[in-house]
C-alpha cells in the first residue's frame, strides 16, 4: 500500500486485512512520515486487533527508482501479489513539476513494480472523478480521453496517470480503477484529515456576517457539486476489490444524486446561521479578484476552488451502482450528513487544508 498513513489509507488498511485472512500488508512509507505511520498503526491495532502483527513498513518513495527502497529491504516485497496505490498529490494549486513527479512518474514506477512480480493478482488504483477536466455533460466510468481541457495540474496529471494504468490494463495487467469525487469527512462522525473542497465554502460563510454575500459564478441550480463521504469510498473499495467482475472495471465513487451548488450553499448557510445573498459574477473576474495578494486568506476560499462551483460535468455511476447492488453499500444522501461535517469543523479548528504529500 502506498499513501499510508493518509486519510483513505488509514481507513482502508484494517478493512483490506479483514477480507484477506492470513495476508500481511507492507506499507511503503516516506521517511518524513515514518513516525506518523507508526503512531497511526498503533491506533489501528488498538481499534482493530486483527491487524496486530500483520503490517510491516518499508521506507521508500514512489518517485525514486525501485520505489526508493534500499537493497536490503527489497526482499520484503518479493511476495507481494496485490498493490493498493493511493499515494498522490491532492492539491489544486500544486506546481506542475511536483504533480508530474508524484502523480505521473510515481504511478509509472508503481506499474513497473506490479509488472515485475512473478505472481501478481491485482492493482487497486485510486484515481479521481476529475480526470474529466472540464468535460461538458455526463462523464461515464468508461470515458477517459474525451478531448477535455484541464483546470489545474492536479487534474491533468491524474488524467495522465490513469492513461498509464489503462494502457497497462490493455496489455494484461489485472487492475481496478476507483475514481472518488471530492472526499469529505465520515458521514457518521464528521471526522476528516483536512478542510478543503466544500469546507472552503464553509470557511467563507463563517467569516461573514449574518447576511452572507455569495458569488454566483455559474448556474447554482444546474451545477452539481461532486462530493462523497469517506466511509462510502472505503466501504465501496473494500467490497469491490474482492469481486472477480471488478477486474478491468472503473468505478466512479461519488454521490449519484449530488447536491446542486444552491443546495450545498443553502444547507451550509442555514446550519451556520447565515442568510445568503447571491451576487452574479463572471467566473474569470471572480477568480482574478480572489487571486489578488491577501484576498484568498481574507475570504478563506482559494481561487482554484471557484472553478468547481461552475463545473459543466456530471458523473455517471452505473458500474458502481450495479456492482454494489445487494451488498448494503450505498452513498448516503448529502442532507443526511452535511450538518455533521460542519459540526466537526467547528469543534476541530486545529485541522487545516494541508494535505499529506
Amino acid at each position: 500500500m502506498t499513501g499510508f498513513p493518509g486519510f483513505l489509507g488509514s481507513a482502508l488498511l484494517p478493512r483490506v486485512l479483514a477480507r484477506r485472512e492470513g495476508a500481511r500488508a507492507i506499507c511503503l512509507v516516506q521517511p518524513q512520515h515514518a513516525d506518523e505511520a507508526r503512531t497511526r498503526l498503533a491506533e489501528i491495532e488498538f481499534e482493530h486487533p486483527h491487524v496486530t502483527g500483520r503490517v510491516d513498513f518499508v521506507v521508500g518513495d514512489i518517485t525514486a527508482p525501485d520505489l526508493g527502497v534500499a537493497p536490503a529491504d527489497r526482499a520484503a516485497l518479493a511476495d507481494v501479489t496485490e498493490v493498493w496505490h493511493l499515494a498522490a498529490v491532492y492539491d489544486l494549486s500544486v506546481p506542475e513539476e511536483v504533480a508530474r513527479r508524484v502523480n505521473v512518474d510515481g504511478t509509472a514506477r508503481v506499474l513497473d513494480f506490479c509488472r515485475s512480480r512473478e505472481r501478481f493478482e491485482r492493482l487497486q488504483y485510486v484515481s479521481t472523478c476529475y480526470v474529466s477536466g472540464s468535460h461538458a455533460g455526463c462523464f461515464t466510468e468508461d470515458d477517459l480521453d474525451t478531448g477535455q481541457e484541464f483546470r489545474n495540474h492536479y487534474e491533468s496529471t491524474k488524467f495522465e496517470a490513469e492513461v498509464l494504468v489503462r494502457r497497462a490494463m490493455g496489455h494484461g495487467l489485472p487492475a481496478t480503477v476507483y475514481r472518488p469525487g471530492i472526499v469529505v469527512g465520515d458521514s457518521r462522525t464528521g471526522v476528516t484529515q483536512k478542510y478543503d473542497g466544500p469546507y472552503f465554502l464553509a470557511a467563507f460563510l463563517r467569516r461573514q456576517l449574518k447576511l452572507a454575500l455569495v458569488p454566483a459564478v455559474g448556474d447554482a441550480d444546474a451545477v452539481r457539486f461532486c462530493l462523497v463521504p469517506r466511509d462510502f469510498v472505503i466501504d465501496a473499495m473494500d467490497v469491490l476489490s474482492v469481486l472477480d467482475r471488478s477486474v478491468g472495471r472503473t468505478y466512479a465513487l461519488t454521490d449519484p444524486r449530488p447536491p446542486t451548488v444552491r443546495e450545498l450553499v443553502t444547507r451550509f448557510a442555514r446550519h451556520l446561521g447565515r442568510k445568503v445573498v447571491w451576487v452574479p459574477l463572471p467566473l474569470g473576474a471572480t477568480r482574478a479578484l480572489v487571486s489578488l495578494p491577501g484576498v484568498e486568506r481574507l475570504l478563506g476560499i482559494p481561487a482554484e476552488s471557484l472553478d468547481y462551483f461552475a463545473s459543466p460535468t456530471t458523473y455517471d455511476t452505473a458500474h458502481t451502482t450495479a456492482d454494489l447492488e445487494g451488498t448494503g453499500v450505498a452513498c448516503p444522501a448529502f442532507e443526511t450528513y452535511a450538518d455533521r461535517l460542519l459540526d466537526y469543523m467547528v469543534e476541530h479548528p486545529e485541522i487545516d487544508a494541508a494535505a499529506m504529500v
